[in-house]
Order: C-alpha cells, then structure tokens, then sequence
C-alpha cells in the first residue's frame, strides 16, 4: 500500500475519532481505547457508573462506521437464543426456518452483561470468540466486522451474575472510566440543550464518515506491519510472565498474586500497542505503548490472593507495582 493510501486511511479514522469526541465529552480514553480494540480486532469490557456515556459512546461509533447497531439489554431472564436466534417452525411447509438474533449485527452493546445467567453470558462471549453461531446442527457465520462493547455497573452488584475469569481473558481490553470534570459536564449540558433544539450542527455526521468496512480491514492489516523491536517483545514477555512468576521480582508482588495473566495478555500487547502507535501516527512501538495500555490489558487477567483482597490491595496497585519492577530493557 502506498503511503498516500496510508495517511488517507489514517486521516478517515482521525475524523471518526474526532467525531466521537465531539458527540462525547469528557471520555477521550474511552474513545481511544475503544478504537484500538476496533482496530486489533477485539471487543472491549467497559466498567463505570450509570450515565456515563458508554451506550452512547458505542452508538456514536455505530454511526462513524459503515454496518449496523444493536443494543442488547442483559437481564436475569435472558435466553440464549434470545441472543443467538432460533429456529421457527413453518407448518404451511412443515419446515424450519432460521430467525436470526441481535448478535447478527456489526456493532453490539451488551448492556449489564453480569445481569444475565451465565447460559446467557457464554452464548455472547462465544460469538465473540469463535465470530460464529451454531443452532441446532447449523452454524451461521457472523459478518466480518464485528464489534463487541459490554457493560458493567461496579456500584450495584445485587442480583449479578460475575464474569468468570476464563471469560473476562477474552475481552482485549477492560476500560474503567469515571464521572466527566466540571468543565466537561458544563459542555455536556450544553451540547444535549443543542440536541434538543435539533440543531443541525449538533446532529451532523462529517461528510467522510460512515467509514466504509473494507477502510477498518485495510487498517488493521496496516497495523499489523507497524514495527516492534525485539527489545518491546522481550519486555512484553517479562512483564506477562512477572504476573505469574512474580517472586523474582518482588516479595509483595509474589504475596499478593494467585493467578497471572495468561499468553492471551501477551497477543493483547503485541495487537492493541501497535493499533495505539498507529492511531497515534508512528511507525512503530514504544515501551511508553505497551505501559500506556498495561491497566486495560491485565486488569481482569490477575487473580489476587485472599491476603491481598483482605489488605485493600487493588489490581490497580499490583499492575503499577508490575510496571515498576519489570525493567523496559
């Protein structure tokens, strides 16, 4: 490709992403991180407060994005063919005839995934996964571009039903996000007033966007020949295989670690930090690439002891503590 074509593709997913921050305030890590994964070819966990944005944050990149949205509310009495589709039978013909699910979309919002039974919670992660549905004896291919971003509330945990850790590893990226600052809120305010009065502006889509689907494609195989040096791969082992061995580098770690993250951390790294520099507009990766994306990658794939949980000791401390001790080169 040449390198006229790879700055006009650059430039397409700059003005998706400068549209995502325009209809969304206060939440730039979020978008960021939510393009990454897009671009690795991941899906994303997302853990905050109500109201923050995060359903329409996913909204806003249906609408950048050449494909479909839907929104799947997750509740405790889910079925998993109400994700998946079933069969419905014809008597006029006496055959069966599929009826597609929610999941048959490019772009889905899983809403309070940990509210569904875990039936429910497999058949979506599945999906995910395997980026195919099987009911019955047939299976059903999903689209290509298919794009995953599921919610948690961590205030009301009443009535849940917690991701096990073997699912949690198959999200690239678990992304905590807060309430806006005070300017931002101020914007916020002003920008639902404006959207309320219908204001062309407010609601405009940029005349380069929807993003075609073949322009995602063709970035993430240009992502894929973004450089890293055998010192950042070296680096990105040790610090995944310092979770699970973390006695050599320290006695607190190796106290408050059960389980460590898993070679799915490491493929993490390897896709999503090149998917940062490029968004970025490098050629290649930084050891400052892989600590800048270290909290979304491992946070949900390292188990902390009893002892730790029991100290207040968060994930949030041990990754730091990882990063500290881990040398870059």
């Amino acid at each position: 490709m040449s390198e006229t074509e790879t700055s006009q593709l650059h430039q397409q997913v700059q003005i998706l992403c400068n549209f995502m921050n325009s209809r969304i305030l206060g939440q730039e890590r979020l978008i960021s991180r939510m393009l990454v994964a897009l671009l690795a070819d991941g899906h994303i966990l997302v853990e905050g407060p109500p109201g923050l944005a995060k359903t329409r944050a996913v909204k806003t990149l249906a609408s950048g994005l050449e494909g479909d949205f839907q929104r799947i509310q997750f509740t405790p009495d889910l079925l998993p063919a109400d994700l998946t589709g079933t069969d419905i039978y014809r008597p006029h013909d006496s055959s069966f005839n599929f009826q597609p699910g929610p999941l048959f979309h490019h772009v889905i919002v899983a809403d309070e995934i940990n509210r569904a039974p875990a039936k429910v919670q497999s058949a979506l992660l599945e999906s995910m996964e395997e980026r195919q549905i099987t009911v019955g004896k047939t299976t059903y291919p999903l689209p290509g571009l298919y794009f995953v971003m599921a919610t948690q509330n961590p205030i009301d945990q009443e009535g849940t039903y917690p991701l096990p850790e073997s699912q949690l590893d198959r999200f690239l990226l678990k992304v905590t996000i807060d309430y806006p600052r005070v300017d931002s809120e101020v914007q916020i305010m002003q920008q639902v007033r404006r959207e309320a009065r219908q204001d062309e502006v407010a609601l405009s889509i940029p005349a380069m966007l929807p993003i075609a689907q073949q322009t995602i494609f063709d970035a993430r195989q240009q992502i894929l020949d973004i450089y890293m040096a055998q010192p950042v791969e070296q680096y990105i082992a040790q610090l995944v295989d310092a979770s699970r061995n973390p006695q050599p580098y320290s006695t607190a770690l190796a106290d408050w670690i059960q389980y460590g993250a898993s070679p799915r951390a490491s493929l993490a790294f390897d896709r999503c930090c090149r998917a940062l520099a490029w968004l970025e507009g490098r050629d290649y990766v930084s050891p400052e690439d892989v600590q800048k994306l270290a909290h979304e990658i491992m946070r949900h794939r390292i188990l902390l002891t009893y002892q730790a949980e029991a100290d207040g000791i968060s994930t949030e401390q041990v990754i730091d503590e990882l990063l500290a001790k881990v040398p870059t080169a």
